[in-house]
């Protein structure tokens, strides 16, 4: 096992069986009159971006920022955005040198994406020494806080970054963050769309790019509980951060695959490759690839500018040397990029509640449906569950109703999970369990409906700290 170190950070690589990345890299021809010229220009032919980390310390160097400027158009902040830096001392937030990077990239065009909200490690001092209830409020607050403070100006998030463990367990590592609860992931996601509902949110991870893996499969069952629950989750990155003892999957398409069939978008995030020249250049090429052979690989960023810039330096990862020329990996990269591939699918960001919320239930209740339907009927109904407003203290839910054949009346069920309770209701009569936490609404007038047509109702929670959403049956008469 190799030890590799981020600047202010540390990263775990495992070793893998050695795989030739040919398989993956197929000599591709370019299409002369459609070539772009740059890897932004070539990745925007199938409607990708091609980023970069960029470091603030660095925007003073002509060199560099030219590179960054003319080839990338997807800027991460390097380490300007981790808890450490963005809240040194708690409630004092320092906005700074990451306001330098999100300016300089919006001043030149670029998106922006956001990393990281939530991570076990460059937390700062004062976090962690803390545990339990008082470490996960700290941690909700900073993801509200900071994802409301660049709201809208994010294209993505990683909103949780390495939770999982290495090695074959295929479980959450132990941190301190874990210890405060195993639903501690779910929670960041809820919080970050409630302070930002236009960026995609992504969980973000290293050592999950053979799909046979253990973390991989862990990572993956994740996602399919919260996309299964609705917890919102817009997309995957995968670090790929690889070297001699870990090279790029034969399978890495595969499992690039497998997750975007979740209904996830996937993200290429801290791409670099320590080798030179042909090798290295031909698994440049298969990352490339890979993410052009599925539709919802939307984009890819390489972890720093010239090889001197990378926090592995010495194992000259990236697509420029020290002085800034191109290297055969970037001419590989750029040819793989004019090569085409599925293009990204026109899709808009997981929808989010009001970004100027007003606290309360809609002051407009939900329509009366039109169609009178039979006052009688043998159908069955669905309910489902959506996600509404959300304030520091409490959420709003709305259940659909569905008919499912004709049916005279529905009743649902609501069940809150403690400390929740339910403070507001509307658009239905409810009743409640002695525990309070389970609540029946029944329609306030006739609750006849024909088949397929839907009618709903609404709520308040008061969560407690528990943003767990509530579980919701519907039953017809």
């Amino acid at each position: 096992m190799t030890i590799t170190r981020h600047r202010h950070g540390r990263r775990r690589a495992s070793a893998v069986s050695a795989v030739a990345v040919a398989t993956l890299a197929v000599a591709l021809a370019v299409p002369a009159a459609a070539a772009g010229s740059t890897l932004q220009a070539a990745a925007a032919e199938s409607g990708r971006y091609f980023g970069t980390a960029i470091a603030a310390s660095r925007l003073n160097d002509g060199t560099y920022t030219n590179i960054a400027n003319r080839e990338f158009n997807m800027i991460t902040a390097e380490n300007e955005m981790k808890m450490d830096a963005m809240q040194p001392n708690r409630g004092q937030f320092n906005w700074s040198s990451g306001d330098r990077i999100v300016n300089w990239a919006r001043q030149n065009g670029k998106q922006v994406r956001g990393h990281a909200l939530a991570w076990h490690s460059q937390q700062p001092e004062w976090m962690r020494t803390m545990e339990g209830p008082s470490l996960r409020t700290a941690m909700l607050d900073h993801v509200t806080q900071v994802a409301t403070y660049y709201r809208g100006k994010i294209h993505s998030w990683d909103v949780v970054n390495e939770a999982f463990a290495d090695g074959n367990s295929g479980g959450r590592r132990d941190s301190n963050l874990q210890r405060t609860g195993n639903d501690w992931i779910e929670a960041a996601f809820r919080a970050a769309r409630a302070a930002d509902p236009g960026a995609k949110l992504c969980y973000n991870d290293y050592n999950t790019d053979n799909w046979s893996h253990a973390k991989t499969q862990g990572v993956y069952n994740m996602v399919k509980d919260f996309k299964a629950r609705g917890v919102p989750i817009d997309c995957v990155g995968f670090q790929a951060h690889f070297n001699s003892g870990n090279p790029v999957p034969s399978n890495y398409d595969v499992t690039l695959r497998n997750f975007a069939a979740l209904g996830v978008d996937v993200q290429i995030t801290e791409l670099d490759i320590e080798g030179s020249g042909s090798s290295q250049a031909q698994q440049f090429q298969g990352v490339v690839q890979a993410c052009l052979s599925v539709a919802r690989c939307t984009g890819i960023t390489v972890w720093g500018v010239r090889d001197s810039d990378s926090w592995r330096a010495s194992g000259t990862p990236l697509l420029f040397d020290g002085s800034g020329n191109k290297k055969a990996a970037y001419t590989s990269t750029l040819n793989a990029l004019n090569a085409g591939g599925t293009p990204v699918p026109s899709t808009s960001p997981t929808p989010g509640p009001s970004t100027s919320p007003t606290p309360g239930p809609s002051t407009s209740p939900t329509p009366t449906p039109t169609t009178t339907p039979p006052p009688t009927g043998s159908g069955t109904c669905t309910a489902t569950y959506s996600e509404g407003q959300k304030w520091n203290d409490r959420f709003n839910g709305t259940v659909t109703i569905r008919a499912n054949g004709n049916i005279s009346s529905w009743t649902s069920t609501v069940t809150v999970r403690s400390p929740q309770r339910i403070i507001a209701t509307w658009s239905g009569s409810p009743t409640w369990d002695s525990s309070g936490n389970v609540m029946t609404m029944r329609p306030s007038g006739s609750g006849a409906l024909a088949d397929g047509q839907t009618v709903s109702f609404g709520f308040t929670v008061q969560h407690g700290g528990n943003w767990t959403w509530p579980t919701v049956a519907c039953s017809a008469s």
